[in-house]
């Protein structure tokens, strides 16, 4: 088959949740000898030159530059309107022409949107393709932003977010039907399509790695040592991490939970360095490379209070046989068993004795790493996962 896939990020360097889903798709379907294309908007903030990925020789790719900052003016006049900016920032009609020509210079079989921000483009694909359309749900978005503002104190940042709540439920409820199907990640956003009156076909499709690539080496790792990697550009990340050094911080530094603690991801605000500590605290910004990274360290947190579909992170760290310890929400989708391949922590006394109790037990902590590699391997393989994706097209076509 003839496949484009669009994005709303370069997926090129694979530093992120998205971009490793959008690569490990597009290598499992070169792998089974589908002609795969790529077109990305690239938003300014990630605009960088990478080392350029092998990956790129496989596939024909265009990459198309935008703005997506929005001024307070523009922010302050959005309010008035009842269009979400979330959404609209990655309209750009310049793209849309790009777009346009390679439509009507190419005939593809399937078409792939990587979620709601390149959905404004439907419209021209409609026009001038005769392709299947397939939307991949990365999560239920308006879900996020409601969490979010439920997680507020602030009476105005509440009501700001759950007004972007409802402007982008209003869009995500009249998309679903206009595509020919739909991949999700998770049941549990299966179930909220569904329950949102969509009628097209939906498969649960979950995260698949290249288990080839991860290979843990436990001569490596520091123990006791824990760690947090992810974006803090994604509210949820940075709303989960401020809510753990804040309510962890003097332990670490000067408590019982006797072990160092690493922040990395990019996209960490300066005002983070406040929380380092020499020799307990550490905030590394972006590391060079993460699964080495992720190696070096015992212990995985994702304190995730709001948010939505599956986390690449936590599939990663399980892959790499970490211990880890996440909200209920953050290991949404995967198929835990709290205890045995992951530790389940949903409140600040939950999280200290679940940390406590690692830090002071590294065989317990390997023995959840090892079922957690288990579970991956039975359930998250890229090569059998993007066979059933494959499968999924054909099905639609």
């Amino acid at each position: 088959m003839r496949i484009l896939i669009l994005t709303h990020r370069a997926p090129f360097p694979q530093n992120g949740g998205y971009p490793i889903v959008v690569g490990n798709t597009i290598k499992g379907l070169v792998a089974l000898g589908h002609d795969v294309s790529l077109i990305s908007l690239n938003v300014k903030k990630n605009a960088i030159q990478p080392e350029r990925d092998v990956l790129l020789d496989q596939i024909n790719y265009i990459e198309y530059n935008i703005d997506i900052r929005i001024t307070a003016v523009e922010a302050v006049s959005n309010l008035f309107t009842k269009n979400s900016y979330n959404i609209d920032r990655y309209y750009n009609a310049g793209f849309e022409k790009l777009l346009f020509r390679n439509l009507t210079d190419n005939k593809y079989d399937i078409i792939q949107i990587e979620g709601i921000f390149v959905a404004p483009y439907l419209g021209v694909i409609r026009k001038n393709s005769k392709a299947k359309v397939i939307f991949r749900a990365h999560n239920i978005e308006h879900q996020v932003w409601q969490k979010l503002a439920q997680q507020k104190s602030d009476p105005f940042k509440r009501w700001y977010l759950q007004l972007l709540a409802r402007r982008i439920k209003n869009y995500e409820l009249e998309l679903f039907n206009k595509f020919d199907g739909i991949v999700a990640f998770t049941e549990q956003d299966k179930a909220s399509i569904l329950s949102y009156g969509a009628k097209i076909p939906i498969v649960v499709l979950p995260i698949g790695v290249d288990l080839s690539l991860y290979k843990p080496d436990h001569t490596k790792t520091d123990f006791p040592s824990l760690f947090f990697l992810g974006s803090l550009d994604w509210l949820p990340n940075r709303e989960g991490i401020e809510w753990f050094l804040d309510n962890f911080h003097k332990d670490l530094v000067d408590g019982h939970l006797k072990a160092k603690f690493y922040v990395a991801g990019h996209n960490i605000p300066e005002e983070f360095d406040d929380y380092e500590v020499l020799g307990k605290v550490f905030i590394h910004g972006e590391v060079d490379d993460a699964l080495e990274f992720v190696n070096s360290k015992s212990i995985m947190v994702v304190p995730l209070l709001s948010g939505g579909g599956m986390r690449v992170k936590i599939v990663e760290g399980m892959a790499m046989e970490k211990c880890i310890i996440s909200t209920t929400l953050g290991a949404e989708g995967i198929n835990i068993k709290n205890g045995s391949n992951i530790i389940i922590a949903n409140n600040a006394d939950e999280f200290y004795n679940a940390m406590l109790k690692c830090i002071t037990d590294e065989h317990y902590c390997r023995q959840i790493g090892r079922n957690a590699r288990k579970l991956i391997e039975q359930q998250h393989d890229v090569n059998t996962i993007t066979r059933q994706l494959a499968d999924f097209y054909q099905s639609i076509v």
